[in-house]
């Protein structure tokens, strides 16, 4: 193997403050630099205010620039900062300018991941020889249907992609040499794994001292059952929420992924990312993050916790209102089968409930059980005598809380999710415009976008060994041997 060159960036971060009068002044220039990344800097010049700040040891009086924000205010050097309109300093979308190594490989991790990259970080997977499953689609394969899969896989959209064989120590290097220089590295292996393979945050961290390594499982590092395997089915029944969910007398109702595996896991680990970053930023140091989707679940059912463990009983399933216990937070069935959803919870949608049913003597007794299985009755013959979409027509402009229980294909097409963006059309260059779910959070000045769809797996292996330092035949030499695809 040859390696013509070395290359690691310069950090743009400064160094702890050391004491109190210090970390003083760091906040005050902290505050600064957040109104900065609020995008409501200040113009060319810094206020007068910032002059008085200087004398402490805070900001000095001086011309704004993208290096000086950088400099005085640990904006990531490499971020794309724009100079707005009135003179304003802006970044094309939030997390411009921080990287991302991930080493994850089913859906959480990669879900994760692509939170990060549609918000702007630039993302690096690290795969297997052997193909990444990637979690809702892989990315191998070059006939036609493949092409497509790997195009609407948006859990791998806004990324690039190297394959790297993490059993070889050419391999094992190559991953240092890239955790050297990123902010955030992301592993959702089996505990002890990435440590047996090298690649574990106490190796890592001597490449990288600052870095931010985050390890994402099912029940964490620790505990004892942090060795145990599972998916989010079991993830749900240890932290508590399939338990609750499902009718009285039956067995649980089984959802979706969407729980542990997604929220639990995925954007949990996101929201720890990001604020281990602006820690970071304050303290000049990274961490180590263990996640684990069982935490994450019963992180969910915060609201629900402490009466349990204020002597409580716990939830039975459908006995509660928010648990499809009432008549008034159910789904009913319609004339074609499809379901309608109410959630008509407070007294002035109640009565609004009662006047739609043509019960006006239901209006005082919304908290009187006994009456509940009665109403009920009433509701399920009222509502089958339309369809789904004539009585969401004709009750979606009261005060009601109604809605349509869509199916995804319904969803995808839904006039809302459409108007707000929710399904987005994406350039491929193999297969053309292909439509995507969109980017959730909505920012008025830097919103995330999807720019890219899913890499092809290895597509940037030789331009990022390049970045390394790797010539044409010390890449050829490392395909030869299996080291890199």
């Amino acid at each position: 193997m040859r390696c013509s060159r070395s290359r690691r960036r310069t950090r743009a971060r400064s160094s702890p403050a050391r004491c109190g009068d210090h970390r003083g002044r760091r906040r005050s220039a902290s505050a600064q630099a957040h109104a900065l990344l609020r995008f409501a800097g200040p113009g060319p010049s810094v206020s007068c205010a910032l002059a008085s700040a200087s004398a402490s040891g805070g900001a000095s009086c001086r011309a704004y620039t993208p290096a000086v924000a950088a400099r005085r205010y640990r904006v990531p050097a490499r971020a794309n900062i724009a100079t707005t309109h009135d003179g304003g300093l802006t970044m094309a979308m939030p997390l411009d300018g921080i990287t991302v190594l991930d080493l994850s490989r089913l859906a959480p991790g990669p879900y994760a991941s692509m939170l990060l990259g549609d918000l702007g970080a630039d993302v690096l997977l690290v795969e297997a020889p052997e193909g990444a499953v990637r979690g809702a689609g892989g990315g191998g394969g070059n006939d036609e249907a493949a092409q497509r899969r790997r195009a609407h896989n948006a859990l791998a959209r806004n990324k690039r992609s190297i394959v790297v064989n993490l059993k070889e120590d050419a391999g094992r290097e190559i991953v240092h040499k890239l955790a050297a220089d990123v902010d955030v590295v992301l592993e959702g292996f089996r505990p002890g794994v990435v440590d047996r393979l090298g690649v574990g945050y106490a190796q890592l961290k001597h490449v990288n001292p600052d870095v931010i390594y985050c390890s994402l499982s099912g029940y964490g590092q620790s505990g004892p059952y942090h060795e145990m395997v599972g998916h989010d089915i079991n993830y749900i029944s240890i932290g508590g929420a399939l338990g609750e969910i499902g009718r009285p007398g039956q067995k649980p109702a089984i959802p979706y992924n969407t729980i542990a595996d997604f929220a639990g896991g995925g954007l949990m680990t996101a929201f720890a990312i990001l604020a281990a970053v602006i820690a970071r930023d304050r303290t000049g140091r990274g961490q180590y993050l263990d996640m684990a989707m069982s935490d994450g679940v019963l992180y969910l059912l915060a609201s629900q916790t402490g009466g349990v463990l204020a002597g409580g009983a716990p939830p039975v399933p459908g006995a509660r209102g928010l648990g499809g216990g009432s008549p008034h937070y159910d789904v009913y069935e319609c004339a074609d089968g499809k379901y309608l959803s109410l959630g008509s919870l407070e007294p002035h949608f109640w009565a609004n409930l009662c006047d739609v049913a043509n019960r006006p003597d239901m209006k005082p007794l919304e908290y009187d059980v006994s009456k509940h299985e009665e109403f009920a009755e009433h509701l399920t013959g009222m509502f089958k005598t339309k369809t789904r979409d004539e009585w969401f027509a004709e009750l979606k402009g009261i005060d009601l809380c109604v809605a349509p229980v869509l199916d995804l294909a319904e969803a995808l097409n839904d006039p809302h999710h459409r108007a707000r963006q929710m399904v987005v059309d994406v350039q491929d260059p193999h297969v053309g415009v292909v439509r995507q779910v969109g980017v959730g959070p909505k920012f008025s000045e830097t919103p995330g976008r999807v720019r890219t769809t899913a890499p092809a797996a290895g597509q940037h292996t030789d331009a990022v060994l390049q970045t390394l330092g790797f010539d044409a035949a010390g890449i050829a030499d490392l395909r030869a041997r299996g080291v890199v695809a």
